[in-house]
């Protein structure tokens, strides 16, 4: 499988009209696959749950192919314990997060396309474990508000 323009240009469409702004393309074939292979494609306004991969752990990767991406770590009590921005102009490129780590992700840019590998098998009963401290996906108006203090509490 080659990653070029031609591959990923029809992700970026999908998830530019994607109800969640991100749109996955999945290189494994099977839930059950070891390894987990996907492209990411995320917009700006994509909220992504903080959550860790504990129990089955998982460990997760996630490599900048375009655009800009925050990356927040945070203790077991939501406090922000790490922040990374991968940008290729500052070249700083990927991040890999161990089991049991507090994280989520943040396009700053549109268009944001980032490589994710992460341990398999996937099953949606125990795949992520939600942060109870920050809203839910569901909740856009508290999503929206927790994205703007994240960034506020970071980057600015």
């Amino acid at each position: 499988m080659i990653i070029n323009d031609e591959l990923i240009r029809p992700i970026i469409e999908k998830s530019k009209t994607a109800q969640r702004k991100r749109q996955n393309y999945n290189f494994h074939n099977e839930a059950s696959d070891p390894l987990h292979r996907m492209l990411n494609v995320l917009q700006p306004e994509s909220y992504v749950h903080p959550h860790k991969h504990e129990n089955p752990d998982k460990r997760e990767a996630f490599i900048l192919i375009s655009g800009k991406l925050l990356v927040i770590l945070f203790d077991n009590n939501g406090k922000i314990d790490q922040h990374l921005i991968l940008d290729r102009t500052t070249h700083t490129y990927g991040i890999e997060i161990q089991p049991g780590v507090y994280h989520t992700i943040m396009a700053l840019e549109a268009d944001t396309v980032i490589y994710e590998v992460k341990d398999g098998p996937y099953n949606s009963d125990d795949d992520k474990q939600f942060a109870s401290w920050a809203p839910r996906e569901e909740d856009k108006m508290d999503a929206n508000k927790y994205l703007k203090q994240l960034i506020k509490e970071t980057i600015l």
